[in-house]
């Protein structure tokens, strides 16, 4: 018996359910730094003195990334080159955490954002491994 996903539409299935799941993720991100700035700032970037504009600024990228991501998921010629972006902006992101992991308040943030983070580099990887076939 042939599981779900080793079918080519199990696999497309879950890379479409993957990608909307990324996009669910960016657009809630994306959401709290806009429309609730500060309780984002104490959750999990407080990284120094908290400038909400900035946050904002920040927010376009999640948002952009959200539609985009969105877009891809009814696109599967937009999936790969949408993922690559992504998945870069992750791992650029998650490089500059480590180098600030240790400024963060409370000190537990900071190892935290990396860990989550580098998890989202793995999971964008395999997404787009998958969109890439």
């Amino acid at each position: 018996m042939q599981s779900l996903t080793s079918s080519p539409a199990g696999r497309a299935s879950a890379l479409t359910a993957g990608i909307w799941a990324l996009a669910g993720v960016q657009l809630v991100i994306g959401l709290s730094q806009v429309l609730t700035p500060g309780s984002f700032y104490d959750a999990v970037a407080n990284f120094g003195p908290r400038n909400d504009h900035f946050l904002r600024d920040v927010a376009s990228y999640y948002l952009a990334s959200a539609v985009a991501l969105a877009v891809a998921a009814r696109r599967p010629s937009w999936r790969a080159p949408v993922l690559a972006l992504v998945g870069m902006q992750y791992v650029l992101h998650t490089i500059g955490h480590v180098f600030d992991s240790g400024k963060a308040d409370p000190s537990w943030v900071g190892p935290f954002d990396v860990a989550t983070l580098a998890i989202g580099v793995l999971l964008i990887g395999g997404l787009y491994r998958e969109a890439s076939k």
